[in-house]
């Protein structure tokens, strides 16, 4: 939402509306190395990138990745719904599956279409 303040300048607001979906699933094929340094994770082929709400979604989706396929988790925020995981190519991608299939299905969320670069 955007509105004028009182000397004319504009402010965006930002909300976070709650629902059940998963924002962003985006697998990384081959990032450069520069990108594994400043996450601070060890090189593992490829990176997945997941945003969910509600945040604490997070957490769940986490376990289903680390328990499909070998990868290993990154990063994972409950406070914003964040989560990334990293691993060869196919355990990423296959992970990403997972969790798409599994909260759409189990618990009923709008899950984002699998992306890659």
């Amino acid at each position: 939402m955007s509105v004028f303040g009182e000397q004319g300048i504009e402010r965006i607001i930002q909300e976070s509306v709650p629902g059940k979906q998963i924002t962003l699933a985006h697998v990384i094929a081959s990032p450069v190395k520069d990108v594994f340094e400043r996450l601070g994770i060890d090189d593992g082929g490829a990176i997945g990138i997941l945003t969910l709400s509600p945040f604490e979604s997070a957490i769940i989706a986490a376990d289903i990745a680390a328990k499909t396929a070998n990868v290993e988790i990154g990063f994972l925020d409950r406070f914003t719904g964040s989560v990334v995981i990293y691993g060869d190519v196919q355990s990423v991608e296959t992970s990403l599956r997972a969790v798409n299939d599994t909260l759409r299905d189990l618990l009923d969320f709008q899950a984002a279409p699998l992306t890659r670069t």
